[in-house]
């Protein structure tokens, strides 16, 4: 027997990281399942779709465990670089844009071309992809396929079968074991199932509209427009137990565990977003940009669709509150009012208590309220009929929804995973986790703290950080971390070699303590150690 003998002396090998025997026979048995649904996407008339549907599932989440229980059960426990900037698909190598495209054609074809997956005009029978999902919707919720079945049954599955894979791989680290169980079960449960048993529930004069319950407003920008609200309102107590569920999501739940255990508690425990991107999207978690550059672009353009959300669901809600206001018991005017009231009184609030904590970004914020308020002012005067701020309401809500709801979560979100990383869409786009990251880091308990004296600057951290955080920099200044946009995963703690980095929930006093530790030979050591 010989073996080849590998000469090389780098330390970070430069050879092609292959796959062994088992891992090719799983990527087989994955192919099978796909190859059974691009089939059915070319109309083959299957002879038992239930049975073909489940030999498709059961053999993509198959191949995923057998591959994953290859790559990782046959090593010891923790994280080794095992070359992923070596391998093609997760280097931004020639696999990496295929899959790149693959995945963004899926989208633009989900969102904007369904037709091609089969999907037919009300009354008719669906072909292609959505008919061999028919089975399955019938049997959940007594209804036929739709493309959003179709999507919320694979992006299940991909949490579900890539969640395994992630829990083997971190399998060392109990913070990452049981976040990753709590989002494969709020997307299961929460997502998936539950409205699909709601739907049953529908019926004449009981129609109760699609709602995934750990969706907060703005995430579900559609929430409160005036059909959903009309379903929720003849759906009697029900679905006023769901409309006021959301509204207190929004003003009293979210603020108070975002208090209690920052921004994590939504984005890496529970949202179905961040769920895809830290199972199936972990891959590609080292791929963020760490420039300041990305940084600064994050903080406008996040902060510009939270502001575009805001001022266009308080449009559509005026819109029809102003024309039909007998079937509301809130006034139009009132609603405006409200509104800007509670804006002021949240910047007011912001810049009176926290103005040194924001530093140079009081003035964004003060930019983003200024033109909220002057689109409220011409929202007031606009033809509310028809019209908001002079442009038709189904107009704006369409355009929000293609631009941001469709091409940048969805297209961009994910189908640039293998491109720029797995939270494009929540570091750079998501409203809900720019509401969440202004709570944070204003008044939450959490916090990465760092012990500057132990770290190595062997730069895990700050490669792995899936936001884009240069963690290593804080980490050599022994600076707490409380950056708006940590969504708290503890991955830069998991790879940590030397214990450097841990995610605390404390008092609020020495959270952000950058000052003290810069200026160090300005402070008393010892005071500042006892506050801490």
């Amino acid at each position: 027997m010989s073996n080849k003998l590998n000469h090389s002396m780098s330390l970070a090998s430069p050879d092609g990281y292959g796959i062994t025997t088992t891992q090719k026979i799983a990527v087989a048995l994955g192919s099978v399942g796909l190859f059974i649904m691009i089939l059915a996407g070319v109309n083959i008339d299957f002879p038992n779709r239930s049975l073909y549907l489940t030999i498709s599932l059961l053999s993509i989440v198959g191949g995923v465990i057998l591959f994953s229980n290859q790559a990782y059960l046959t090593k010891q426990e923790g994280i080794q670089n095992d070359g992923v900037w070596f391998k093609s698909i997760s280097s931004r190598g020639i696999l990496g844009w295929i899959t790149g495209i693959i995945l963004t054609a899926f989208y633009i074809v989900l969102y904007f071309y369904p037709h091609y997956l089969g999907l037919t005009p009300d009354g008719q029978a669906n072909t292609g992809v959505i008919s061999l999902f028919d089975p399955l919707s019938y049997l959940l919720s007594g209804n036929p396929a739709s493309q959003w079945f179709v999507y919320g049954t694979l992006y299940t599955v991909a949490i579900l079968a890539f969640g395994y894979k992630f829990m083997l791989k971190y399998r060392h680290n109990k913070y990452q074991l049981l976040r990753t169980g709590s989002v494969m079960f709020f997307q299961l449960g929460f997502a998936f199932l539950i409205p699909e048993f709601m739907a049953r529930l529908n019926g004449d004069g009981f129609n109760l509209p699609y709602y995934d319950l750990k969706n907060i407003w703005p995430l579900n920008y559609y929430n409160f427009d005036q059909y959903r609200i009309n379903d929720f309102i003849n759906s009697g107590t029900l679905g006023m137990a769901l409309l006021i569920f959301g509204v207190a999501s929004i003003f009293i739940i979210t603020p108070i565990l975002t208090y209690k255990y920052g921004k994590r508690w939504y984005c890496s425990w529970v949202c179905g977003c961040g769920g895809l991107a830290e199972t199936a999207g972990d891959s590609f978690r080292h791929l963020s940009s760490k420039k300041v550059a990305a940084w600064n672009i994050e903080r406008w353009l996040i902060h510009t669709v939270l502001v575009f959300s805001v001022i266009m669901t308080t449009g559509l809600v005026y819109s029809y509150l102003s024309k039909d206001a007998s079937k509301y018991w809130l006034d139009a005017d009132y609603f405006l009012i409200a509104v800007g009231l509670f804006l002021t009184l949240i910047f007011a609030g912001t810049m009176l208590f926290k103005r040194h904590e924001l530093a140079k970004d009081a003035k964004y914020g003060a930019i983003g309220y200024a033109i909220t308020i002057l689109a409220l002012l011409v929202l007031y005067a606009s033809d509310t009929t028809d019209h908001v701020f002079y442009i038709k309401s189904g107009t704006l809500r369409s355009a929000y929804g293609v631009y941001i709801g469709s091409l940048f979560s969805g297209v961009i979100g994910t189908g640039f995973y293998p491109i720029l990383g797995n939270r494009v869409w929540c570091r750079f786009g998501c409203p809900m986790a720019a509401i969440l990251g202004f709570q944070q880091r204003l008044f939450s308990r959490f916090r990465i703290t760092t012990n500057g004296g132990q770290c190595i600057s062997c730069g895990n951290c700050s490669t792995y950080c899936e936001m884009g955080i240069d963690v290593r920099a804080y980490a050599q200044k022994g600076e707490n971390i409380v950056r708006s946009s940590c969504v708290g995963c503890g991955i830069c703690s998991a790879v940590c070699p030397r214990g450097v980095l841990k995610l605390e929930n404390d008092s609020m006093n020495g959270r952000i303590n950058s000052k003290d530790v810069l200026l160090g030979n300005d402070v008393n050591l010892m005071e500042l150690m006892n506050n801490k």
